[in-house]
């Protein structure tokens, strides 16, 4: 039995044995992007001055790992979900056409993640935390192998990193270049 298998048994395997993590599970898979959401705006209303830029970027970055990066690994490799292929504890309906390989909602939030990390470390261990019970649920569903998760969390990680750096060298060249104020 390969890892992925059995790790997905393990945690796809609590499904169904209590009504509460059942519940907290699908809780999370269903409404965690609105929570997390939800925060990011909240940064906002508390201080925009302040988090405006984080916001801006953990939103582009994120959503181009997503819907870009992830989506062109999916067109070159199609992996099925685990339901196709095995009989699992399924605690949700999803699209049997898309694919599982990389996970999109790991690579937008371990994105997201990593761009809260670098301007404020606390609140980005927190987004990190979150990510993973995020995942973790997908696992916990049925609709993610722990792989995906992983490749996912990866890509989002490294994107979000690298696209940290260039966004703040090239801003800074724009910013000397056109002569504008330097941020405080």
């Amino acid at each position: 039995m390969s890892i992925d298998l059995y790790l997905f048994n393990l945690i796809n395997g609590l499904a169904f044995k209590w009504y509460w993590l059942d519940f907290i599970g699908f809780f999370i898979v269903k409404y965690s992007e609105y929570i997390l959401a939800a925060v990011l705006v909240l940064f906002l209303v508390i201080n925009f001055k302040k988090y405006w830029k984080m916001a801006l970027e953990a939103v582009i970055v994120a959503a181009f790992t997503r819907f870009i990066l992830a989506e062109i690994i999916r067109w070159m490799w199609f992996r099925p979900r685990p339901f196709i292929t095995n009989n699992v504890n399924l605690l949700i309906d999803y699209d049997a056409k898309e694919a599982s390989f990389p996970s999109g909602h790991a690579s937008f939030y371990f994105a997201l993640s990593a761009i809260v990390y670098f301007y404020n470390k606390k609140i980005g261990i927190i987004f990190y935390i979150a990510s993973l019970l995020v995942v973790l649920a997908r696992v916990f569903v049925g609709i993610h192998w722990p792989s995906d998760i992983l490749a996912g969390a990866i890509l989002g990680i490294l994107t979000g990193y690298i696209l940290n750096i260039l966004i703040r060298k090239n801003a800074y060249k724009i910013i000397k270049r056109y002569n504008f104020p330097r941020p405080n």
